[in-house]
């Protein structure tokens, strides 16, 4: 079972390894902003839980099994994002919301807020209809 601290590393690595082609411990202490100690602790859980392959010194390496969480991670990272924007919540508040909805949000509900923003990608009339009928309300 991932804790949201380790799901947060694996999509953090998996971005760099996107991004840069690979991923080092001080690279990702920068990305989340933690001591490149903690860094290591978490590869060798990872490591153990076989999300990727880490020896000190030589590198970091997603496994399959990490990549595919690392990409689920990702999307689904983008996927809220795009349903704020949709709402219209302003950049500098929708990442901070974004983290503390990704860990807390049950797979079900993900997948409904996904089909929502399909839908709405679908009919952008309804995304209209929805956010002046929010206007409304939240002028009274």
């Amino acid at each position: 079972m991932l804790t949201p601290s380790m799901e947060d590393y694996l999509e953090k690595i998996y971005e760099l390894m996107n991004e840069k082609g690979y991923a080092r411990v001080s690279d990702i202490a920068s990305s989340l902003a933690v001591q490149p100690s903690s860094v290591t602790k978490m590869l060798q859980k990872l490591d153990e839980n076989k999300y990727v392959s880490y020896e000190k010194y030589r590198g970091i390496m997603l496994t399959a099994r990490g990549q595919r969480m690392g990409r689920l991670m990702k999307e689904r990272h983008a996927m809220l994002a795009e349903f704020l924007r949709m709402l219209g919540v302003a950049e500098e508040t929708l990442q901070k919301d974004v983290e503390g909805i990704e860990h807390h949000v049950s797979p079900k509900t993900l997948e409904s807020l996904q089909a929502l923003v399909v839908f709405f990608q679908d009919n952008p009339s309804a995304l209209e209809a929805f956010l002046a009928f929010q206007s409304r309300t939240s002028e009274s």
